[in-house]
Protein backbone atom coordinates (compact mmCIF):
# COMPACT_ATOMS: atom_id res chain seq x y z
CA UNK A 1 0.00 0.00 0.00
CA UNK A 2 1.36 3.39 -0.92
CA UNK A 3 0.76 6.30 0.93
CA UNK A 4 -0.06 9.62 -0.20
CA UNK A 5 2.76 12.69 0.37
CA UNK A 6 0.26 15.40 -0.71
CA UNK A 7 -0.46 18.35 1.80
CA UNK A 8 -3.21 20.37 1.63
CA UNK A 9 -2.17 23.54 0.39
CA UNK A 10 -2.08 26.11 3.54
CA UNK A 11 -2.51 30.17 2.94
CA UNK A 12 0.41 32.18 2.93
CA UNK A 13 1.18 33.80 6.53
CA UNK A 14 2.68 37.15 7.26
CA UNK A 15 5.83 36.33 9.40
CA UNK A 16 5.71 38.29 12.62
CA UNK A 17 6.63 41.34 13.89
CA UNK A 18 10.44 41.48 14.09
CA UNK A 19 11.18 38.51 12.27
CA UNK A 20 13.81 38.44 10.08
CA UNK A 21 13.88 35.57 7.19
CA UNK A 22 17.34 36.30 6.51
CA UNK A 23 18.74 35.45 9.53
CA UNK A 24 15.93 33.29 10.59
CA UNK A 25 15.23 34.77 14.01
CA UNK A 26 13.27 36.84 15.76
CA UNK A 27 14.75 40.73 17.14
CA UNK A 28 13.84 41.55 20.59
CA UNK A 29 12.23 44.43 20.19
CA UNK A 30 10.53 44.82 23.92
CA UNK A 31 13.26 47.12 24.68
CA UNK A 32 13.88 48.83 21.58
CA UNK A 33 14.39 52.60 21.95
CA UNK A 34 12.30 54.10 18.88
CA UNK A 35 13.94 57.75 17.52
CA UNK A 36 11.85 59.85 14.85
CA UNK A 37 13.67 62.18 12.67
CA UNK A 38 13.36 66.02 13.48
CA UNK A 39 12.44 66.37 10.09
CA UNK A 40 9.03 64.08 10.73
CA UNK A 41 6.45 66.37 10.20
CA UNK A 42 3.54 65.41 12.49
CA UNK A 43 1.25 63.37 10.50
CA UNK A 44 3.55 60.46 10.65
CA UNK A 45 7.09 59.75 9.58
CA UNK A 46 9.34 55.74 10.32
CA UNK A 47 11.01 55.48 13.33
CA UNK A 48 14.70 53.89 13.74
CA UNK A 49 15.40 51.82 16.61
CA UNK A 50 19.10 49.88 17.16
CA UNK A 51 18.31 46.77 17.52
CA UNK A 52 21.95 45.28 18.36
CA UNK A 53 25.33 45.95 16.49
CA UNK A 54 24.34 44.34 13.63
CA UNK A 55 20.20 45.31 13.22
CA UNK A 56 18.37 48.17 12.75
CA UNK A 57 14.45 47.81 13.39
CA UNK A 58 12.37 50.34 11.09
CA UNK A 59 8.45 50.94 11.52
CA UNK A 60 5.63 53.34 10.71
CA UNK A 61 5.07 56.11 13.39
CA UNK A 62 1.27 55.95 12.50
CA UNK A 63 0.90 52.08 13.10
CA UNK A 64 3.51 51.42 15.88
CA UNK A 65 1.81 48.14 16.54
CA UNK A 66 2.11 46.87 12.76
CA UNK A 67 4.87 44.95 10.72
CA UNK A 68 8.44 46.20 11.28
CA UNK A 69 11.32 45.72 8.58
CA UNK A 70 15.08 44.73 9.69
CA UNK A 71 18.10 45.69 8.36
CA UNK A 72 21.77 44.45 8.74
CA UNK A 73 23.44 47.46 9.90
CA UNK A 74 25.77 47.47 6.40
CA UNK A 75 22.33 47.62 4.56
CA UNK A 76 21.18 50.84 6.91
CA UNK A 77 24.63 52.44 5.73
CA UNK A 78 24.03 51.88 2.12
CA UNK A 79 20.43 53.35 2.20
CA UNK A 80 21.51 56.48 4.13
CA UNK A 81 24.46 56.88 2.24
CA UNK A 82 21.81 56.46 -0.80
CA UNK A 83 19.47 59.09 0.89
CA UNK A 84 22.41 61.48 1.52
CA UNK A 85 23.90 61.27 -2.53
CA UNK A 86 20.19 62.24 -3.42
CA UNK A 87 19.48 58.69 -5.41
CA UNK A 88 15.69 58.50 -4.32
CA UNK A 89 14.83 62.47 -4.81
CA UNK A 90 11.92 62.81 -7.10
CA UNK A 91 12.78 64.27 -10.03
Amino acid sequence: MKLSTHRPARPPQEPPQGHDEKAGHMADLSQAEWRKSTYSANNGCVEVAFVDDNEVAVRDSKDRSGAVLLFRSHEWTAFLRGVRAGEFDSS
